[in-house]
């Protein structure tokens, strides 16, 4: 194979293959970690489905070893430096002496909380496996997959995914305690009495005009600016760059935007549905690829209508503030969607520092009132 390649493509392979084993291999780690005390970090509320399907998780972390040692070793066949490959390969040892897949749990005591590694290791293969290729195929710009401020977004992404019970949980407190007046109110029976279907647009709907008003506020006010500031802030476009949020501007959106779902009395399925489809689509807006979506644009958002929100370019400021349903900005007056893609992306006056922890402090920092506009 090497003869077949020219030294620049056998190099770039050899990274490509060495970094995306490392980052399978760790997740192998964590996933056996969640087969070995499930009661500490997995979700609780997904514990059953994974029992009653223990059997395909097992195969998919059995593969996952597999193509970590693969790729690990195609790595260390292509690339002079042996380090990332052997540390992928390693990585996959170590996976299978903790008992690979057919680890079995240690512990059996349940816990009121769980730290919820599952979900972080399971959305990231998934959207990984997903959105990749899917930038591959119809890239909107072409950029490497391990563009400047990668790692950041991944640490935005294993926070506020190892955190999502307790933010969950966080979330929900302040509505029940201010809106507990409204668990039994009369016409809730009636919502959710409702075709599925139907709560499940209205959900978007009533959630989404919401944070659409939020969403302005944060644009508006300097104060509520600078955390909002970190998830604009990333210079590239791309499905991770969905995950790069300051924790206040998560708790904020999501405690306002759960108010009148708790109130309306919306039936679980269709909040459930609400949930994956949200999953998705608030990664989807973000990828870069080049879908148009001439007719659903207008009543969705779509990555080219929140490419525009993410612009720095000055035609695009302070527009296209809808994160499901695109035509509320029709409504409101802030829709901006040209012919064109914009130039560039993050802020406009200021950029927050790239580290994690940097941008994590960044909003409680003196600094010059500089708004995004």
């Amino acid at each position: 194979m090497n003869a077949l390649l020219s030294p620049a493509v056998r190099t770039d392979l050899g990274k490509r293959a060495g970094v995306t084993a490392g980052l399978l291999g760790v997740l192998c780690i964590f996933a056996e970690f969640c087969f070995l005390f499930p009661h500490l970090l997995v979700t609780n509320d997904a514990r059953g489905f994974y029992a009653d399907h223990i059997g395909v998780f097992r195969a998919i972390l059995q593969g996952s070893i597999v193509l970590t040692f693969a790729l690990g070793m195609l790595s260390v066949l292509t690339l002079r430096s042996k380090a990332h490959g052997g540390i992928a390969m390693a990585l996959a040892l170590v996976a299978l002496l903790m008992g690979g897949a057919e680890a079995e749990p240690l512990t059996h005591q349940a816990r009121a909380f769980s730290a919820g590694l599952d979900y972080f290791v399971l959305e990231l293969l998934v959207l990984g496996l997903l959105f990749i290729p899917m930038e591959r195929l119809w890239a909107q710009t072409e950029q490497p997959i391990f563009r400047l401020g990668w790692q950041t977004d991944l640490k935005h992404l294993f926070i506020s995914h190892m955190g999502v019970q307790l933010v969950s949980f966080a979330t929900l407190i302040p509505a029940q305690v201010f809106f507990a007046w409204a668990v039994k109110l009369e016409f809730q029976a009636t919502v959710a009495s409702q075709p599925l279907w139907l709560q499940f647009f209205e959900i978007l709907f009533v959630v989404d005009l919401v944070s659409y008003w939020v969403h302005r506020a944060f644009h508006h006010f300097p104060w509520m600016w600078k955390f909002h500031a970190i998830h604009h802030s990333s210079l590239h476009m791309d499905w991770l760059a969905s995950s790069r949020s300051h924790l206040v501007d998560v708790l904020v959106n999501r405690t306002l935007a759960f108010v009148p779902v708790f109130i309306l009395g919306f039936a679980p399925p269709a909040i459930y549905a609400y949930l994956v489809f949200v999953s998705f689509h608030a990664v989807y807006i973000h990828a870069n690829v080049n879908h148009r979506w001439p007719v659903l644009r207008w009543v969705f958002a779509t990555p080219e209508f929140h490419h525009w929100h993410h612009t720095s370019d000055d035609e695009g400021i302070d527009k296209n503030f809808a994160v499901f349903l695109s035509f509320i900005d029709w409504m409101f007056g802030t829709a901006y969607l040209p012919t064109h893609m914009p130039k560039k992306y993050g802020t406009t006056k200021f950029q927050p520092p790239e580290t994690y922890l940097g941008q994590l402090a960044y909003p409680f920092q003196k600094h010059e009132e500089t708004p995004y506009g």
